[in-house]
């Protein structure tokens, strides 16, 4: 063991591949949830499918006062190009070499790494933890994943090395379900923190040219599970465009997710022209939660359910989905961690164009009603992840017959896992029969066999 290990000084790296990513660890920094290390060091990823086409989250405005958080700005891409740095993890025999490698490239010698990572299942986060595989895991989540399950099951070594959750708590009361099979802590990164971070940001952003009163329109992530594919996203956003106009709404400022092709962005923009609607684009991609406290819009819209939550529970502004979270056909929808932020989105803020004021999170039976759903969810989408949500789902389900609730949940997948309104109520004893379900699987590996 070496001095530095020995002494118990370490280097933190945190990794960052958005804006959202740098603001909630600079706002962890302030509250002191990050706690002392010899170094603290920011790694940027810029996970872009074209990286070269999006900026980095520390190339955005509104980035230059987090800086002041971080002793150095290092590149994840600059370290591993040409390889792409979302889908590249190394080889296990690799794996010392590249710590050697990064080690010596930035300057860590023999010191203790910690490491703060947004995932640990892909990504960068998978390739540091196994690059240093000592190191012990935060994991941080910027909008409403850390109320959904973990997507897939974790490596039981990586899993058991991740200390901490950090969230930004957008539901008060609801318990996060990320790593909980692993016991994972949850922390909330305080939300005064977080906006304070953000009003300093906004003061680098430069004018829109929207009038007072605006509404702010949020780009969907192109790559977040469940997303829109363009054709239908582009007739969702005409329908919210609608809404805003018949509301009375005429100013829109359009806040594009930095991974937004430009085509679906004047796709939205060909729309406002021919519905009569105003319509504002930034310079450039401007980190959101700044955008928020810059304008101080008269509404917040769009299908990023975890910045629509942000905006009503950090930044207290009206925010609407505008009928955009809805459950997609098919048990497709139910990939990653399925539907959670749909779900808690569709439960907490308001479907119409109209303004409202923001959403009431502090409903204590509202919110039990809520976790129920969402756990019934999680099991549905990761059933051998959580499956000691099983019974919960099976009696929430049967508790809750009526559509709003079951339209979340596509009738096969219920079949699939013989779970309540997957089959008439005269099925559902025979296909839960432990000698039934084996009788099945031996059915479906003989037919696998002779397939061969």
């Amino acid at each position: 063991m070496t001095a530095d290990r020995r002494n118990g000084s370490s280097v933190r790296l945190l990794v960052a591949s958005t804006p959202h990513g740098a603001a909630l660890l600079a706002a962890a920094a302030d509250a002191d949830l990050l706690g002392t290390a010899r170094e603290r060091l920011l790694l940027v990823a810029n996970t872009a499918p074209v990286p070269e086409t999006v900026p980095a989250p520390d190339a955005l405005p509104g980035f230059r006062p987090l800086r002041g958080r971080f002793g150095r700005v290092l590149s994840w891409n600059a370290a591993l190009a040409p390889l792409h740095p979302a889908a590249w993890a190394p080889r296990p025999d690799d794996a010392p070499l590249w710590e050697r490698q990064l080690r010596s490239l930035w300057g860590l010698g023999d010191a203790a790494v910690e490491l703060v990572v947004e995932r640990v299942e892909a990504g960068p986060g998978q390739a540091l933890a196994r690059i240093f595989p000592d190191a012990p895991l935060t994991v941080y989540a910027t909008g409403l994943s850390a109320y959904g399950p973990t997507p897939g099951r974790l490596d039981p070594l990586v899993g058991a090395r991740v200390r901490r959750l950090l969230h930004p708590g957008l539901v008060p009361g609801l318990r996060p379900l990320l790593l909980a099979e692993f016991g994972v802590a949850a922390e909330t990164v305080p939300g005064e923190a977080l906006r304070a971070v953000a009003a300093r940001a906004a003061r680098e952003l430069p004018d829109t040219g929207a009038p007072e009163g605006a509404v702010v329109l949020l780009g969907q992530d192109p790559h977040a599970p469940g997303a829109l594919p363009p054709d239908e996203e582009e007739r969702a956003y005409g329908r919210l465009l609608r809404g805003l106009r018949e509301a009375g709404h005429r100013a829109v400022v359009l806040a594009p997710h930095p991974a937004d092709p430009a085509h679906r962005v004047r796709g939205i923009a060909r729309r406002a022209a021919e519905l009569g609607v105003e319509l504002y684009e930034p310079q450039g991609a401007q980190p959101v939660e700044a955008l928020y406290e810059r304008l101080r819009p008269a509404l917040v819209t769009g299908r990023s359910f975890g910045a629509l939550l942000a905006a009503s529970a950090v930044h207290g502004l009206p925010a609407s989905h505008g009928g955009t979270a809805v459950p997609l056909a098919g048990a497709g929808a139910y990939e990653g961690g399925g539907p959670v932020a749909a779900v808690i989105a569709d439960a907490l803020l308001p479907g119409g164009a109209a303004s409202a004021g923001p959403a009431d999170t502090t409903d204590t039976t509202g919110t039990a009603e809520l976790a129920g759903l969402v756990r019934a969810v999680a099991f549905c989408a990761q059933p051998r992840v959580n499956p000691g949500l099983r019974g919960e789902a099976e009696r929430f389900l049967a508790a809750h017959p009526e559509e709003r609730v079951r339209r979340w949940f596509p009738r096969r997948l219920l079949a699939s896992l013989a779970l309540p309104g997957g089959l008439p109520a005269g099925l559902g004893p025979v296909v839960r029969s432990p000698a039934v379900r084996r009788a099945a699987r031996r059915a479906r590996a003989l037919g696998r066999r002779a397939r061969r």
